[in-house]
Order: C-alpha cells, then structure tokens, then sequence
C-alpha cells in the first residue's frame, strides 16, 4: 500500500545512455540515505561532487549531490538529487542500492507531483499544467502550459471562489443581523451586482476553452472529397514525406490517416480520410461511415475537388468551416475560380498559399493575449457547472437570500473542484497516471 511516510525514489531525467542521470528522493529518510551513499552532504541547494558508494564500499560513480530541506522543496519534504553518468549500468546500481534501504521505495508515476500536490506546493491547475509542460511539443503548446504551472489559471479561478465566498458571507451577515444598524441594507445590490459582473467574466472565460483544447490537442483539420480529388496526395505533400498510398484507383484510401504538423507554433494534426462517394463494397463503406465521423468532430474541413468538378460545402454533423481547394492545377490551367484555393500537389503550387490560410486561420481563433484559457474538458464541465449556479443565483429574486447563496456555494464548489481546493480524490490516480515515474 502507497504511504506519505515511505521515502520514495525514481530516475527523473530522460532515456538511458545520457550524459548525465538525475536520481531523484524525497521523504523523511532522504538525507540518511543520500549519506549513507555519498558521505557528509553539502550544504542546502549547493552541488557537492562525492563519490557514490554502496553500503559496502564499493563505488558506483562520482557525481553531484544536492539538498533541498522540506517544506522548501518540490515536494514540500526532504529531498536529494543525486547527479551521476548516464550508463544504464551506473543507473542500475545506484537504483539497486536504493532499492536495500527500509522504507524506501521506488516512486510511483506521478509520485513526487503527487506529494507536492498533497504538501500544498501545487494545486490541481498547476499539476496538469506541468504534466502538460513536459508533453508540450509546440511554442503555443509550451507558453499554455507554463501559463498553467506558473499559477496563473489557479490566480484567476481562486480570485473567482474568493468574490463568491464574499457575497455569501456578506448574505449571511444580511441574514443574520438585518436588525443591526452597521449592516447596510444595501449590500444586496452590492452583492448581486459584482455576481452579473462574475457571470459575464466567466462566460467570457469559456469562450476560449475551443482555442484553450485546440492548443493543448492540436487544430484537427480533416481533408475530404471525392474519391481522386488528390485527398492522399495533398496529404503526403504537406507531410514531406509518403504518409499515403497513392493510385489512379478511386477508393485506394480505406481508412482514416494522420499527421502533426506544426504551423507558427501550433499543433495542427491532419487527417486524410477515404473518398465519399456511393458504393456497395462493404470495406469501402466502413472507410466512408469512418471518413464522416472524422468530419464532425473536425475543427476545419479542405473540401478537395478536381478542378471543374464541384466541391463539397455540407457535411452531416459538422457545422464549421469548410475551405473549397480545386486540385490539380497543373493539368487544369485557367479553370473556373469557384474554389477557395486552387493546388497541385506535384508541383507544389497553391502549397504555400494552404500554408497561410491555415495560418490565418488559427491566428483568428488565437485572437487574444492572454494564455489563461481552460484547455481540458474538466475544465470546461465544471466552469459550466459554476457559471449555471451564479445564473440561477441571479434568477432566484423571489426565493429567498438563503437559496441564493447556496446556489453560490454550488458555484463556488465547483470553482474549487478545478483547482483542488475541494475534495477530488477520485481525479488523481487518473491525472497522476500521465506523469513519468520520475515526475
């Protein structure tokens, strides 16, 4: 069974063979281990070089030990970095020779995040932030995750739970003294007032989950047509590379394919799907059925067509934005401009043009500084849930000062459920289970 009072142990650095392995402790016995290993420690938060031994004199390696006493550490406990040479036979040893001390153990995924969570070093916000840091592949994706482990989504949600837990203590305090001179009766103007401006904050807050779970996930941009229109060609020329099987056969492409690209920082994942068309091969309809529930959960549809042929526009579920691309320019010269865009993948025309739209297109979507966007459905759910009581708070005048403000302890309830201010035990093995073991 997991404990708080075991001291824990993990590799925290990257893949092995590496130039450098960063072993990583933290619990009560962390600094007797580290000096049963390394000898008299240094001082707090100064490398000190040592030579790494087993219990029984034999050195594993000659490397950089440094302390950080809790509550100021990562996990707010006791913790040793112990940096040495990245062989897998130097890692091995010193994770075997950790492994021999009593109540010490090797961390979990996620353990140390975890610890720092239940120490108060971080809240819920912050720990998917820095899980999200970690995975982050693209600029835009890095600056939104740092925006979230820096705090300043959790700033921003706690400033909400604070004005709420206000008004309903200036509501009690109406409830419960309307006779005493030094209550205004006019602080439920006051009240009410800032909740209309709190609705408006929140759902404006909202607005900007798309943009928020379109960074995180990636802009899902989904290519569609009949069969031949140039679907997997387009495909390929995008990637730089064969990523599709190209043939004159109409319905070569069966099932649904996918690349990330990055484009000006973020993360756009394409996806190349079989031609839509009427057919009764039983293998080619799946791929069809396949192709359109792509399309409905896509964030942006390139509509191709052969050049003369008509383009696409409607799509069963999708109400987004459909952009129409006549290809094959290159045999097509001087054809009608009935599309958006016009390309030929062979030679390469009408690329870069697709390149700036899609560029556009996201910066659209991006239209505001401030990175302290909701980017999970958790997220989203319960700000929803939060804004919907403040609404029926402020829809409530005619049923009491007290079913008021509980319709705003409601909201301010689920406000703490995000940041984990509030009982969320059942979250955390599923967000914990996204770190590394050495996180």
């Amino acid at each position: 069974m997991v404990t708080m009072n075991e001291t824990i142990y993990a590799l925290s650095s990257g893949g092995l063979p590496a130039g450098v392995a960063v072993i990583r402790i933290s619990g009560n016995l962390a600094f007797p281990i580290a000096g049963s290993l390394a000898g008299a420690l240094p001082a707090p938060r100064q490398a000190g070089l040592k030579t790494i031994r087993t219990r029984n004199g034999l050195v594993i390696d000659r490397g950089l030990v440094l302390i950080f006493p809790g509550p100021a550490s990562f996990t707010g406990e006791d913790c040793v970095e112990i940096h040495v040479h990245g062989g897998k036979a130097v890692v091995n040893a010193l994770l075997q020779e950790l492994s021999a001390f009593e109540h010490c153990r090797l961390a979990e995924h996620g353990e140390f995040s975890r610890r720092a969570l239940e120490n108060g070093k971080m809240d819920l916000v912050e720990v998917e932030g820095l899980a999200d840091l970690i995975s982050a592949e693209t600029e835009m994706q890095r600056r939104l995750a740092l925006e979230h482990a820096a705090g300043g989504l959790s700033g921003l949600y706690n400033a909400w739970a604070d004005r709420l837990t206000r008004a309903r203590a200036l509501i009690e305090a109406e409830l419960d003294f309307a006779d005493e001179d030094d209550v205004p009766g006019s602080v439920s103007d006051m009240v009410w007032a800032d909740m209309k401006r709190l609705r408006l904050e929140i759902s404006d807050h909202l607005a900007g989950a798309d943009l928020g779970e379109i960074i995180r996930d990636g802009l899902k941009v989904v290519i569609a047509g009949a069969p031949n229109a140039g679907k997997s060609s387009l495909m390929n020329a995008l990637a730089k590379r064969e990523v599709a099987i190209v043939t004159d056969i109409a319905g070569t492409t069966r099932d649904v394919l996918h690349i990330d690209l990055n484009i000006e920082g973020y993360a756009v994942k394409l996806y190349d799907t079989a031609g839509l068309r009427e057919t009764d091969e039983i293998v080619e309809r799946e791929g069809i059925r396949r192709a359109l529930r792509t399309v409905a959960d896509a964030d942006l549809v390139l509509s191709l067509a052969e050049i003369g042929s008509e383009a696409q526009r409607n799509f069963p579920g999708f109400v987004g934005k459909v952009l129409t691309i006549g290809t094959k320019a290159d045999i097509h010269p001087g054809e009608t401009n009935q599309y958006d865009l016009l390309i030929s993948s062979a030679t390469g025309s009408g690329l870069a043009e697709l390149h700036e739209l899609l560029r556009q297109d996201l910066q659209a979507r991006s239209g505001m500084l401030s990175l302290a966007l909701p980017s999970r459905l958790r997220h989203r759910t319960l700000l929803g849930e939060s804004l919907r009581a403040v609404e029926a708070a402020l829809a409530s005048e005619d049923r009491g000062l007290d079913i008021r403000a509980e319709y705003l302890r409601q909201a301010a309830t689920s406000l703490g459920r995000i940041t984990g201010r509030v009982d969320v035990e059942d979250l955390l093995d599923v967000i914990f289970s996204e770190f590394c073991i050495g996180k």
